[in-house]
């Protein structure tokens, strides 16, 4: 096969945005040439990497296994230019994560004394829901993945790093915020504020509730703990939120922890990546990294 490291790069940018014109604003490059370059795999391949059904653009067979030969030849590359690097005593290159929203409150952190170590060091960071974050780890888009609820379909490698317990969060003058051991069962009725759907948080919290057949009044669905927080700072409900979300002090006099039976729910922040991966020297740095500092 006479393809060159360009032309493969150009089709694996088509397929991951399904769009010619995407691709070559990405690359910087004419819509012609980036038609051109995947014509030209296309014919020596004697063989069509996509097809177009009305507006959308598909992979055919061929295209889905060119396009995993492709994800594997950069990821080899990618690993080799950073083992070079590593020969030279040096750790600099990128490092792609992908993280849940929640994450957000502590990751930085993280990220910014690794960095301080390693100032070589790029780091591309996607902070999404859980259900985009899945969807980018079937696609294998990231080195490693920070969430609390991994797939089970998915074969991963899978360390916990820190804990992340669930709390009930209302108002600071709501009827429920003086009083102690509430049983779950005063949940019944009230307004709620939950995330959207896909998150894993919510997933988490609707499991509970229907284990003690409580049914609460969902009144808004929104989609950051911030605005949340600031909804039932508004008056408008109560919800559930990971207590790492309210290391925040902006909030913290209007809103107040409940002591709720069954609360918190117990989950964890894990460290994940595909098992058939094979980790770059910078990733694996980073692992490490996130071992060393981990509570367990």
């Amino acid at each position: 096969m006479q393809a060159t490291l360009h032309q493969l790069r150009v089709f694996a940018t088509v397929a991951r945005h399904r769009s010619f014109t995407k691709a070559a604003d990405e690359l910087n490059i004419t819509q012609p040439t980036v038609s051109s370059q995947v014509k030209h795999l296309a014919n020596i391949l004697e063989l069509p990497l996509f097809e177009q059904i009305g507006k959308q653009l598909y992979l055919t067979e061929v295209g889905e296994a060119l396009l995993g030969t492709c994800r594997d030849i950069f990821d080899r590359l990618e690993n080799f230019e950073m083992q070079v690097a590593d020969f030279k005593g040096m750790k600099q290159g990128k490092l792609r994560l992908a993280a849940v929203t929640t994450t957000k409150y502590f990751v930085p952190r993280l990220l910014g004394s690794f960095c301080a170590t390693y100032p070589e060091i790029d780091i591309s960071l996607q902070v999404i829901n859980h259900q985009q974050l899945i969807q980018r780890m079937t696609d294998n888009e990231d080195d490693l993945y920070i969430l609390s609820n991994p797939p089970k379909d998915i074969n991963l490698e899978i360390h916990k790093i820190l804990e992340n317990p669930l709390v009930v969060v209302a108002k600071s003058d709501h009827p429920l915020a003086e009083k102690h051991n509430i049983s779950i069962q005063e949940l019944n009725g009230e307004s709620f504020i939950s995330r959207e759907a896909g998150s894993g948080t919510r997933r988490a919290i609707q499991e509970l509730l229907n284990k003690h057949k409580v049914a609460v009044r969902v009144r808004l669905e929104l989609g950051s703990n911030e605005a949340i927080k600031h909804a039932i700072a508004g008056g408008l409900g109560i919800s559930v939120l990971s207590q790492h979300s309210l290391f925040a002090k902006e909030l913290e006099s209007e809103l107040a922890i409940l002591d709720v039976r069954e609360f918190p729910i117990e989950r964890y922040w894990y460290v994940a990546y595909l098992s058939s991966k094979q980790l770059s020297t910078i990733a694996q740095t980073f692992l490490e990294y996130l071992l060393e500092q981990s509570q367990f």
